[in-house]
């Protein structure tokens, strides 16, 4: 770029020529974005912007009668070959990433030029050309750092949640008014031809306090204002730009900049009120925080077994039975590459005369489009995709929601958990369908950290967890191969059935039950259980509880015999040959993630080997980490599991009722 800008010589043709030059690209710009909002037309319209670009940088070098000097086809034949590149490797699901690189490169690129205009090079110096020249610098260089901590979060080099530091916004503040002092400094600046010590000072201090600005104010963006702040930054990329053309007098790199700034901050402003936030707040860092803390009603729990195999038959009868369904697409979807089969599931339901719509919410993904460009890849019809605020009504009477790996865009906390990135926020309204499928990885709250009630709720939710390609496949091998009533009858066995037909049983307790009180329930329980013929052995570990003995001096009290209490040496070994275990209000004393979770509090820590278990069933609460903050990997296991969620008083009193 340096010898480009020292060999500008005078124009090859008139200026007024290449001013209408300038215009008829810059409307073939303009153009090609208005065929970008219509999917049908998306492709012309890429194709058009494009073009345009190509023939904006054939006319620069022949106004600039540049064109003779090899060294810039060499760079151009290099880009070409790394967008090639890219357009190979790059999968659907990183796009985001990809973007938000390409802002960082568009950044970077103006702030070079401003660079090389603040040292005279290409320019004529003064104080107009000073001021841009330097905030061209600093544009750039905030939108290169910001795009690359972005593209970072997104592809998990960096951690997803805001980092916070010590002093963090003084640190914030100190670089932005340093940043502003070495502007005043650049614009009364003495002007010079030759590049001098003074100016490479000066610019190296602009540099890297942008930088530093730029790395403080981004990395504490969270991931619920991902979506915003990657259209931030591609404002920032052509604001950078078109103030770079105004440093070197370059009116076609003025007109596209400011198209590309534009259409950015509007697209910023369309997220900003699809996602009820204030640019201002986003910038001053006021809707991230390190914790979200959930303000939801108690609801009440279902017994509901939670065995995988039991909830895919229900799920293919739900789905067959249901004549309108709203598809929720999410992220989940994206990272699982499912949106093909998403489509062989809706081509199912439509055949047996159903109808489909899918509802798009402004945020969903890391970009925005970023559903409608992984359905539209999967030939869904443009016109089954709609916006949030014209299908929102339509949820109370849809026979069936199906969410695809989903989460904060139709998290009720959105409207009560004050504090939380996504408060206010405003979602799909999933949770006044009749009834609802969740295809998601895991029940761990989504990308904003906030827990969501949904999988929490009493009726008519079917949990289908795992990789979303995987458990969309099994539904549709289900549908097409469907089980005889023989093996419907083995599949669908509850919690009592489970109870009534083992021989032998362990009981865990833990703190769950010393705060539901729910000591005496269990031992009417194990009364039963040994009524009908059963081996019942209780597992102390001797942590269990908040003291020593804690649970020995509860279960007494229960009038549990001494004799039926086992210490965790001795009983561990009777997991792998016992027909069940059940599970009353404990997490850290049986969570395997204390074998392999180096770092965590409980790493190391003995504990009783549940999951050998052939039967597991957990009363608890919520499904939510232990005492540790550790997740528990059983929870998440696919077979012969079974959940009871609730006040273990409640769900045993339910229990025992059944039985």
């Amino acid at each position: 770029m340096f010898l480009f800008l020292d060999v500008v010589v005078a124009p090859a043709f008139d200026a007024w020529i290449y001013y209408v030059i300038s215009g008829l690209l810059a409307f073939l710009v303009l153009l090609g974005i208005f065929l970008m909002s219509n999917v049908k037309k998306a492709v012309l319209g890429n194709r058009l912007s494009a073009l345009a670009m190509v023939l904006a940088i054939l006319v620069t070098l022949i106004y600039n009668q540049i064109l003779p000097y090899w060294y810039i086809y060499i760079a151009m034949a290099i880009g070409t070959m790394i967008g090639i590149l890219f357009t190979i490797k790059v999968k659907m699901i990183q796009m985001p990433e990809l973007v938000a690189l390409l802002n960082g490169l568009g950044g970077a690129s103006s702030a070079f030029v401003g660079i090389f205009a603040l040292m005279g090079i290409g320019t004529t110096k003064g104080v107009f050309s000073n001021l841009t020249s330097a905030i061209a610098i600093v544009i750039g260089f905030i939108t290169l750092i910001g795009s690359l901590i972005a593209a970072g979060k997104l592809h998990r080099i960096l951690p997803q949640k805001p980092i916070v530091y010590k002093n963090h916004k003084f640190y914030t503040l100190i670089t932005l008014l340093f940043t502003f002092v070495l502007i005043v400094v650049a614009i009364f600046s003495t002007p010079i031809i030759a590049i001098s010590h003074y100016y490479l000072w000066l610019i190296l201090a602009i540099s890297i306090t942008s930088l530093l600005f730029g790395y403080f104010f981004s990395i504490r963006v969270g991931g619920a204002d991902m979506p915003i702040t990657i259209s931030l930054l591609n404002s920032f990329s052509g604001v950078a730009a078109a103030i770079a053309g105004l440093a070197i007098s370059d009116v076609l790199l003025v007109s596209i900049g400011g198209i590309v700034g534009a259409s950015g901050l509007l697209l910023t402003q369309i997220m900003c009120k699809a996602m009820n936030r204030k640019l201002f707040d986003i910038l001053l860092s006021k809707t991230t925080q390190k914790k979200s803390v959930i303000i939801t009603q108690k609801v009440e729990m279902l017994a509901v077994p939670k065995k995988e195999t039991s909830i895919e038959t229900s799920v293919v009868d739900v789905i067959k039975q249901a004549k309108s369904v709203i598809i929720v697409p999410g992220y989940g979807m994206a990272v699982a590459q499912a949106q093909h089969l998403v489509k062989k599931l809706a081509d199912f339901m439509r055949s047996n005369g159903t109808t489909i719509k899918y509802a798009i919410h402004p945020v969903a993904g890391r970009m925005p489009g970023h559903m409608n460009v992984l359905l539209c890849e999967a030939n869904v019809d443009y016109e089954d995709l709609y916006e949030m605020d014209d299908i929102n009504n339509e949820f109370k009477s849809t026979d069936l929601t199906i969410v695809i790996g989903a989460n904060d865009v139709m998290n009720p906390a959105a409207r009560n958990a004050v504090g939380t990135p996504i408060y206010g926020m405003p979602i799909l309204d999933v949770d006044d369908c009749k009834q609802v499928i969740i295809f998601n990885y895991d029940l761990k709250p989504g990308y904003a950290g906030v827990e969501n009630p949904i999988y929490q709720r009493t009726k008519n939710i079917y949990l289908e967890l795992g990789n979303a390609s995987d458990t969309i496949a099994k539904i549709l091998s289900e549908i097409n191969n469907p089980t005889s009533p023989e093996e419907k009858v083995q599949i669908q066995t509850s919690v009592v059935d489970v109870i009534k037909q083992a021989k032998s049983v362990i009981i865990v307790p833990g703190y769950g039950m010393a705060v539901a009180q729910a000591q005496h329930l269990v031992k009417k329980l194990a009364d039963f259980m040994r009524s009908n013929g059963t081996t019942i052995k209780y597992a102390i570990h001797p942590v269990a509880g908040r003291m020593p003995g804690h649970m020995n001096v509860l279960l007494c009290e229960a009038n549990v015999d001494y004799e039926d209490l086992y210490e965790m040496d001795d009983i561990n070994n009777e997991f792998k040959s016992t027909d069940l275990t059940i599970v009353i209000g404990a997490n850290d004393v049986m969570n395997p993630a204390a074998r392999n979770a180096v770092g965590t509090p409980i790493y190391g820590m003995p504990i009783l080997d549940v999951d050998d278990c052939k039967q597991v069933i957990i009363f608890n609460y919520d499904l939510k980490p232990g005492y540790a903050g550790v997740e528990n990997p059983i929870y998440q296991r696919t077979k012969n599991i079974y959940l009871e969620l609730g006040n273990a008083s409640d769900t045993i009193a339910k229990v025992l009722e059944k039985l």
